[in-house]
């Protein structure tokens, strides 16, 4: 379906190429706020970088909007807490710019260190003084590393080429992993006390905002040099600015600021910095890489897919999201089938997997719940805001892990409350391909491979009934292509499933119900991407 995408900044043309093979663009750069609150209701998607404010309000008027895609790293102009109330996805490109980030790092301590810029100004206005720019090597300090992310970890490794010890520090990541990277894993204390040069890579946060204060400053070693290209804010710029007029630091190179535009910033005047206009992602391939890739998304959340770095969805790596990717799929095609083919009230879900790394659960959880509550309410259901809407549903939701649970499967079980049935069941796996299968429905066993348009009946097993089910669907010019059934026990209660190629009309499907024997049948249509062919 086509949408509509407002990019509020310039991105480069090969992302804006992506979105435009499939969606609408409208370019409006430099966009207003109050602009942007005057177009936002008529788009499904918002393309932003940093310097757009996408606030509650912005997101409160996006009626339409689906998702909010960051060309960059981090998410700070964009209400998220809002965005997911709302059911609305953001999306950023966590890697579109770490090596870019990385090497700005290591141009900014060399240029300290050597003394670079004012080296380069003193020749430009004809002086040639090699004395006054003595400057310090690298080769047997400390790097102390304070966040170990993915840029984090790339700064670590090039350190170490250039002979430097390293210490760091991360909430997330465990010791032995970073030790394993050559890193030996400190508290924030402990390293700015060890560290000859402190660098920060964490996001900003409320946890992360002036982390680096006064009392880390006064602890470092006597002309220690600190380096902030991550985000203004985490290191307190007061605080610095004293550590550095007094002569306790020996230098500072900054690429952030708290407050940007920072040209008459008090540390940019300081001659013991260096200091750059937010330049960190500011490469030709870096620029391409984000848009690219945010452009990718926007389409797949567009198209209804899960898109692993969804902000406001839980964060997986790369290794841990292809054990769990597969699970998105089949979780959203048992929910639907549960809806379509079952039916009834729902009560309390309970989802039982395989143990999964991470989050994992989180994300089976939403997709299921996803596929039952699409078509059910009025809202736009989404990976993001199905559990809340099943809440507001009265729905309860468990997720258990089993080391018994077969591989690569799911079993959804569904209390009714009070009715007559009470618990039913769907299940189904992922086979070697990549494709769905569905292996139980309503506690009958079966290995069914789900195709667009489908009938499922519950039904006594009695000689004859299949075909007077083939000859009505025959005289409605029905085509079967598959069928399947499943029983407890013989002449007891039964499933059957039909694999038919169109659907099946209303007059079809009540002269089938109407038939001997018969207790249900319901029609049951599948989107594309749960059907047709191996999970990607």
């Amino acid at each position: 379906m086509l949408a509509r995408v407002l990019v509020t900044e310039p991105i480069d043309e090969a992302g804006l190429e992506v979105l435009a093979a499939e969606h609408e663009v409208v370019r409006r750069p430099d966009c207003s706020p109050e602009e942007l609150l005057r177009l936002i209701p008529d788009f499904e998607a918002l393309v932003v970088r940093s310097a757009t404010s996408v606030t509650a309000a912005v997101l409160a008027a996006g009626r339409r909007l689906q998702v909010v895609g960051r060309a960059g790293v981090g998410v700070n102009n964009i209400d998220v807490e809002a965005a997911t109330a709302r059911g609305i996805v953001v999306v950023n490109v966590p890697d579109g710019n770490t090596i870019a980030a990385t090497e700005q790092t290591f141009a900014l301590l060399l240029a300290l260190v050597r003394r670079i810029p004012d080296a380069v100004a003193s020749l430009r206005a004809g002086r040639w003084d090699r004395q006054a720019f003595v400057g310090t090597e690298l080769r047997g300090k400390t790097l102390g590393v304070v966040g170990l992310g993915r840029i984090g970890q790339e700064v670590s490794r090039r350190a170490q080429a250039f002979g430097m010890d390293v210490c760091g520090y991360d909430p997330f990541l465990p010791a032995e992993r970073a030790e394993a990277m050559g890193i030996r894993f400190l508290s924030v204390a402990q390293v700015v006390a060890a560290c000859d040069v402190l660098t920060v890579h964490t996001p900003l946060t409320h946890q992360t905002r002036g982390m680096i204060g006064e009392k880390e400053l006064a602890a470092m070693k006597p002309g220690a040099f600190v380096l902030n290209c991550a985000r203004g804010g985490i290191i307190e710029e007061k605080a610095l600015y004293r550590a550095l007029e007094s002569g306790h630091l020996g230098g500072a190179a900054i690429d952030v600021f708290e407050e940007e535009p920072a040209a008459d910033n008090p540390l940019v005047k300081l001659p013991n910095v260096v200091a750059t206009p937010h330049l960190g992602a500011s490469t030709h391939e870096a620029q391409s890489t984000s848009a690219i890739e945010v452009a990718r998304y926007v389409r797949a959340v567009l198209a209804g897919e899960p898109v692993q770095t969804a902000v406001n969805l839980p964060s997986l790596s790369e290794r841990d999201w292809e054990v769990v990717q597969p699970f998105v799929p089949l979780g959203e095609l048992l929910g639907r089938l549960y809806i379509q083919a079952l039916g009834g009230r729902l009560g309390d879900v309970e989802i039982v997997a395989p143990e999964l790394p991470g989050r994992g659960g989180e994300w089976a959880t939403a997709a299921v719940l996803r596929g039952m509550m699409v078509g059910v309410v009025d809202d736009v259901v989404n990976l993001v805001n199905a559990r809340g809407i099943a809440a507001a549903q009265g729905v309860r939701v468990t997720f258990a892990q089993s080391s018994e649970a077969p591989a690569r499967s799911l079993l959804v079980r569904v209390r009714a409350g009070t009715e007559a049935r009470g618990t039913r069941t769907v299940g189904g796996h992922v086979v070697a391909d990549g494709s769905l299968r569905v292996t139980d429905l309503d506690g009958m066993p079966l290995e069914m491979a789900p195709t667009r348009y489908m009938l499922v009946t519950r039904h006594h097993d009695r000689p004859g009934l299949i075909g007077r089910v083939g000859s009505v669907l025959g005289e409605a010019g029905v085509n079967i292509a598959a069928m399947l059934v499943g029983r407890r026990s013989v002449r007891g209660a039964a499933v059957m499933v039909l694999c038919v190629d169109d659907a099946v009309d209303d007059e079809t499907l009540a002269a089938l119900r109407a038939l001997p024997n018969m207790e249900q049948v319901r029609s049951v249509v599948l989107p594309d991407g749960l059907v047709n062919g191996p999970v990607r």
